[in-house]
C-alpha cells in the first residue's frame, strides 16, 4: 500500500508453521481486478509447494475476503481461513463488496449484469468427454 502497488490488503498462507505464500493488494500497479492478496498468496503458495492443492495449510488475511478470494479460498482447499478487519470495515474505507454478494443470491435473470446461456449443447459435449477421459487429473 505504502509503495503505492494497491489497496490496504495483506494476506499470508502458512504450511506446517512455515510461510509458504505471501500477497498484498496489486490491483492498480498489476492492472489486474484479480490481484487480490489472498489470490496472490493462493498463487505463491502454490508455486512453493508445486501443487494446486493448500490442504494442510491455513491463510491470515488482513481483512474478510471478497466473494472472489473466498471463492479461491474454497477452490484450493485451505483448511482455515483467519481474518483480521470484516466486510464491514473494509466498505467504510471505500472498498464495499455488498452488491457482490447480493448479485450471487439473485437470479440469473434479475443480475445487474445483463447474462445469456449460449452454446449450451457444444459445451455439454466438452464435459462429457472430460467425463471419458482415463488420464484426468482429478480436482
Amino acid at each position: 500500500m505504502e509503495a503505492g502497488e494497491g489497496g490496504p490488503f495483506g494476506a499470508i498462507i502458512a504450511k506446517d508453521n512455515q510461510i509458504i505464500g505471501r500477497g498484498w493488494n496489486r490491483v492498480t500497479s498489476a492492472k489486474d481486478p484479480t490481484a487480490h492478496a489472498e489470490i496472490e498468496a493462493i498463487r505463491q503458495a502454490c508455486q512453493t509447494i508445486d501443487s494446486f492443492s493448500l490442504k494442510g495449510c491455513r491463510i491470515y488475511s488482513s481483512c474478510e475476503p471478497c466473494p472472489m478470494c473466498l471463492a479461491a479460498i474454497y477452490w484450493a482447499r485451505l483448511d482455515e481461513l483467519i481474518f483480521a478487519a470484516t466486510r464491514e470495515d473494509a466498505a467504510q474505507a471505500g472498498f464495499d463488496d455488498r452488491i457482490l454478494y447480493q448479485q450471487m443470491s439473485i437470479p440469473i435473470d434479475e443480475r445487474s449484469l445483463p447474462t445469456k446461456n449460449s452454446g449450451r449443447k457444444i459445451a455439454q459435449a466438452v464435459f462429457k468427454q472430460w467425463i471419458k477421459k482415463i488420464d484426468k487429473i482429478h480436482y
